[in-house]
């Protein structure tokens, strides 16, 4: 009895756990927000800062940002923003992409990571939510 109880909670833990790694906050993100916004901005009537707008971030490719003058670390580093690629940029973004521009320590939690990630995600090119 002992033995399939335990492996019940087992069972339970197993096929909760992807669950629990896909949700993301978005409401939180956008208190993580505050620390890119020095920077960046992004949403309706977003322009380029001292670093480029955020909208439609997902798929796009690095250094893609119109009117924005990228370093040519970025504009050379090649990959598609997604939330594995900006993971690991926002993590250590001179270790991703090293000679870039970019003046920020990273951030280190994952959970921060991935509830930034679903915000920026909400943004349409245009600034409109999805």
């Amino acid at each position: 009895m002992k033995r399939l109880a335990a492996y019940s909670i087992f069972a339970a833990a197993f096929l909760a756990a992807p669950g629990i790694a896909a949700a993301q906050d978005s409401s939180t993100g956008k208190v993580s927000f505050g620390k890119c916004q020095a920077c960046h901005a992004v949403g309706p009537g977003a322009k380029n800062r001292l670093g480029p707008e955020l909208n439609g971030l997902v798929g796009r490719r690095t250094g893609a940002a119109g009117g924005y003058q990228y370093s040519p670390a970025v504009k050379n580093a090649g990959f598609v923003w997604d939330g594995t690629s900006f993971a690991a940029f926002i993590a250590n973004p001179r270790g991703k992409i090293p000679g870039n521009k970019m003046v920020f320590a990273g951030i280190k939690d994952e959970t921060e990571i991935a509830n930034l990630w679903a915000y920026l995600s909400h943004f349409n090119v245009d600034g409109s939510s999805k």
